[in-house]
């Protein structure tokens, strides 16, 4: 197989996916089953391709290990699906913002494929909310930006902040949480309010309005923001966390029952 011609592309795609493959080669006459196929066994017997998983695959440079050389993970979430989206806590890694690393990796996505251990790192994809999917609002605060020079979608701090108060399984829990958005010295509230209104989870809209409460000063929260978040909140009192339900101190502007440690933010105090 002719060598020099496809160097360019491997430069270009540290990860790629079979159809984008298939694109390369047939811009080049070389498409089809027979040309893809014929591409990676000769550059993976060379080792400068590997398998992540069926149709996705990772660049290796001349020289380096293909059993060690480290494959970025951002890239690896953002391919997984056509039209996958690195959200929640990993978003808050990619921003720099994350109080904690993990090595758990979560992707937002149409149709999320099945977890995938890749090297020691898990990557989760979790469907788009239904009320997003509904509304065909499922790219709202989804930023296209790039990792490496490569083209990839993260969804935008506002819509995290919203997103890991949503799913706080998905984010590492309470701590991990308040600890990595105190972190954040600016959002857009406008844009946190809209996304918080669009998901329409009364739950959410009273939590995302607790934390802009909690952060008046910090994030300059002006009433205009909490006031359609109040009109939105649960008409009876809902737990912070729905799925553990931990006893603390009711919030009469939210409805909200917010765990003591949270309410306090007593791990603050812990040096």
């Amino acid at each position: 197989m002719p060598v020099v011609k496809h160097e360019a592309f491997l430069r270009l795609h540290p990860v790629f996916t079979g159809e984008t493959l298939a694109t390369h080669l047939a811009r080049r006459g070389g498409g089809g089953t027979r040309g893809k196929e014929a591409f990676l066994a000769y550059y993976r017997k060379t080792g400068r391709v590997i398998r992540v998983r069926r149709g996705l695959y990772a660049v290796i440079p001349p020289g380096a290990d293909p059993d060690s050389y480290p494959v970025d993970p951002y890239l690896i979430a953002a391919r997984l699906t056509g039209d996958a989206v690195v959200s929640h806590h990993t978003a808050l890694e990619f921003y720099g913002r994350a109080y904690s690393v993990w090595r758990h990796l979560v992707y937002s996505a149409s149709r999320p494929v099945d977890t995938l251990v890749f090297r020691s790192q898990v990557y989760r994809g979790v469907r788009f909310p239904e009320a997003l999917l509904r509304q065909g609002a499922e790219h709202f605060g989804v930023l296209n930006t790039e990792r490496l020079g490569v083209a990839m979608r993260a969804t935008s701090l506002e819509r995290t902040l919203v997103d890991v108060l949503h799913r706080p399984d998905l984010a590492g829990g309470w701590e991990e949480i308040w600890r990595s958005l105190e972190s954040v010295e600016f959002f857009n509230v406008d844009q946190v309010v809209a996304y918080a209104l669009l998901l329409g989870n009364a739950t959410t809209i009273a939590k995302v309005g607790f934390f802009l409460d909690q952060h008046r000063d910090a994030l300059m929260i002006d009433e205009r923001h909490l006031r359609p978040l109040r009109d939105r909140r649960p008409l009876q009192p809902h737990y912070l966390d729905r799925a553990r339900r931990r006893s603390g101190c009711l919030v009469a502007n939210w409805n909200l029952v917010v765990p003591d440690d949270v309410m306090e933010r007593s791990w603050a105090e812990v040096l």
